[in-house]
């Protein structure tokens, strides 16, 4: 089994009005390569009449986004012409690659009438070879991940990226990177083989866990050493919800600077330049 190194807690970092806990990073942990940021924003309930998400266009360079919409919605536009809406379970993946501009806002819907929001954005490395690869954007609603009962229906894994129980995800990375979304009734257990070489980017949404034989709590990231390759959870409370991914390690230097990541501070200046020059394309609104 897997050791623990650490558990790290999410610490409160609103903005504007949106309720928002930094996972990563924190004071106590930089990242886990190739995983760099995770923000949680919510749960909260937006009255009507709301400004929604404040997340105006802006720019990417050198990574991708990965955003899981437990409540609420997110409306996303880029200047690479793409356009959705993507509901409650549903899930956003972006590949900034060379550079791109976007933005995250609630829909139309969202601000008129309100309601419970919880969303989190996982930010995803790409190596030397695949930071300028061409922007992408998939969107894709609940009815189309996956879904994996075990345990009797006691845990759900929903299958973003990677293969989980048999079962391929909705999303074919361009890294070899395994993402899903877990949901547990209480007693529920699950047990899975990870290489030991691989990092296990392991946050507790909601409830609690023991965790190979380590209790957790909601908005806590587990820290695993690389000596094993045995992942147990199990659930302490009904209606935990665990997000789960693992990936091989890149092993390169990490440069960023605001929406840029990087392997050298000439590529941070180059993309700045280069966003100031107007090569992440157009922004229409």
């Amino acid at each position: 089994m897997r050791t623990i190194k650490a558990l790290h807690q999410a610490q409160n970092a609103p903005i504007a009005d949106l309720t928002t806990y930094r996972a990563l990073p924190t004071s106590s942990v930089g990242h886990l390569d190739p995983f760099l940021f995770l923000n949680h924003h919510g749960p909260q309930v937006y009255p009507a009449h709301n400004q929604g998400l404040p997340f105006g266009p802006h720019p990417h360079r050198g990574f991708e986004t990965v955003t899981f919409i437990l409540a609420g919605d997110i409306m996303h536009q880029d200047s690479g012409g793409h356009q959705s809406v993507i509901e409650a379970g549903g899930i956003q993946w972006m590949t900034a690659g060379r550079g791109l501009i976007h933005s995250e806002i609630s829909s139309d819907e969202f601000k008129r009438a309100g309601g419970p929001l919880e969303i989190l954005q996982l930010w995803v490395n790409l190596p030397a070879r695949l930071k300028m690869t061409e922007p992408n954007y998939i969107g894709i609603q609940e009815a189309d991940i996956p879904a994996v009962a075990l345990d009797e229906g006691r845990v759900t894994i929903h299958a973003v990226s990677g293969e989980w129980g048999g079962t391929v995800g909705a999303v074919r990375p361009l890294t070899d990177m395994s993402l899903a979304t877990i949901n547990f009734h209480q007693g529920g257990r699950l047990n899975l083989t990870i290489p030991a070489e691989r990092t296990i980017f392991c946050y507790l949404i909601r409830g609690r866990l023991r965790i190979n034989g380590q209790e957790t709590r909601m908005r806590r990231l587990v820290e695993f050493n690389a000596d094993g390759d045995e992942f147990q959870a199990e659930a302490l409370t009904n209606d935990a919800v665990l997000l789960l991914g693992h990936a091989t390690p890149f092993n390169e230097p990490i440069v960023s600077y605001g929406p840029f990541v990087m392997n050298s501070e000439a590529e941070i200046r180059q993309s700045y330049a280069d966003y100031q020059a107007g090569k992440f394309g157009t922004w229409q609104e």
